[in-house]
């Protein structure tokens, strides 16, 4: 049978395996502090064939989110101004013709990269920073912006659904560190720091 965990499961591991204060009570971006100089250097070089591929998704409402959390949902996109307004003449008063749109949308809709303000821990958050430094104006502490000049190395991608011999994981599929571990030797990779997966 398996274990049931309680919160006093995670507050233990919490504590055991946190790593506030590791480069200092300042802190904002975590393990990028392992990304250096060198391992952008080492990175660019190499780069063969100079072929870009993208890993996002599309920005529209067929995207990821099925309603498994009640305030997230897809991307909303509405034209403001079109063509047809243009026809019309609905903006020669203002002596321009356009076409003009807005996407609202929560950020967690899609791909994104998640501040280290992102997550709380009971009332704290990254480094033991109190999580009300989040806050409607936004995160006074970890946020992403932090990352911004750290965010370039070698990228390591590891098709999980495939050394699992899947064309796609079902929903809800956990993949754990030894999945990890097992994709990497099946696809004869290895991740090491400074890399991002």
């Amino acid at each position: 049978m398996a274990k049931k965990y309680t919160r006093q499961d995670l507050r233990d591991a919490s504590e055991k395996y946190k790593n506030w204060g590791k480069w200092g009570p300042d802190d904002q971006i975590g393990t990028l502090n392992y990304v250096t100089p060198q391992d952008i250097v080492d990175a660019s070089r190499l780069v063969k064939k100079g072929q870009v591929f993208s890993l996002g998704l599309n920005f529209d409402r067929t995207g990821p989110q099925r309603g498994l959390w009640g305030n997230r949902f897809n991307p909303i996109h509405t034209m403001l101004a079109t063509g047809t307004d243009a026809v019309a003449g609905n903006q020669d008063k203002g002596g321009l013709r356009y076409a003009d749109d807005m996407v609202s949308l929560p950020l967690q809709c899609g791909t994104q990269w998640d501040g280290l303000g992102h997550i709380m821990y009971e009332n704290f958050m990254w480094n033991g920073y109190d999580c009300r430094n989040v806050s409607s104006s936004g995160a006074a502490k970890g946020g992403i912006e932090h990352t911004a000049n750290k965010m370039v190395g070698r990228g390591v991608l590891l098709d999980v659904a495939r050394a699992m011999g899947k064309k796609y994981l079902p929903d809800g599929f956990a993949i754990t560190n030894e999945i990890l571990d097992y994709t990497e030797q099946k696809q004869g990779v290895k991740v090491g720091r400074g890399d991002y997966l």
